[in-house]
């Protein structure tokens, strides 16, 4: 059953990719994102089951090398995270905390680099990068103020995106809400989001672990 749900989703990840391509054109290039640009692999966040269930698809895609490498890395900051907050043992869902506690702890590990990020700045598992990954970047804009997506973007691109984009972009956003609740609901969890590294590690994250 995980598996089918696992090829229903992959879609939204393929279609998010697409919508980032077209945003990035309508911005005319002013973007700073590009290969080795590892800015925002640097430091953990929350993922969520949907890309969970990817990234592993990914780690299965690798060589045994590559693979045993990402884990290892990955096993080592969960156990940091688990050793420093132990309650993460009982219960890794993140999207119930309160928000200065989830922004502390990922203002913490802000070095951290993504168990994925390769030494040249590329990512090991690119096609099958979380969400947050594919759409990274673009400035929000809320009530007509736009806001670079990072600290790299030292100046926000003039071009706002069409109504029609940001529709789209708010499309994606409510499919993934839609998504997510049925997986939560299916492997009877009460918590979607988890941080970066537990996805990596299978041992830990293919157990459901009830809030």
């Amino acid at each position: 059953m995980a598996q089918s749900l696992t090829c229903r989703t992959y879609p939204l990840f393929e279609h998010t990719a697409r919508w980032f391509e077209r945003a990035n054109a309508a911005l005319l290039g002013e973007l700073p994102c590009c290969r080795g640009c590892a800015h925002c692999c640097v430091g953990i966040f929350p993922v969520t089951l949907l890309d969970e269930q990817v990234i592993q698809q990914g780690l299965n895609a690798l060589s045994d090398s590559q693979r045993k490498r990402i884990v290892e890395i990955a096993a080592a900051q969960v156990l940091q995270l688990t050793t420093e907050i132990p309650q993460l043992l009982g219960n890794r869902y993140v999207d119930q905390w309160p928000e200065r506690e989830c922004e502390q702890v990922i203002e913490e590990c802000s070095t951290w680099p993504c168990p994925a990020l390769e030494s040249d700045g590329g990512c090991a598992i690119y096609q099958f990068r979380p969400l947050v990954c594919r759409s990274m970047g673009i400035p929000p804009e809320d009530e007509g103020l736009v806001d670079g997506a990072c600290a790299v973007q030292t100046a926000v691109p003039l071009i706002r995106l069409s109504k029609a984009l940001r529709g789209e972009e708010n499309h994606l956003a409510a499919l993934e809400a839609e998504q997510l609740e049925a997986l939560r609901h299916q492997q009877e969890v009460e918590g979607e989001e988890i941080l970066l590294p537990f996805a990596f590690v299978a041992e830990i994250s293919s157990q459901p672990v009830s809030a």
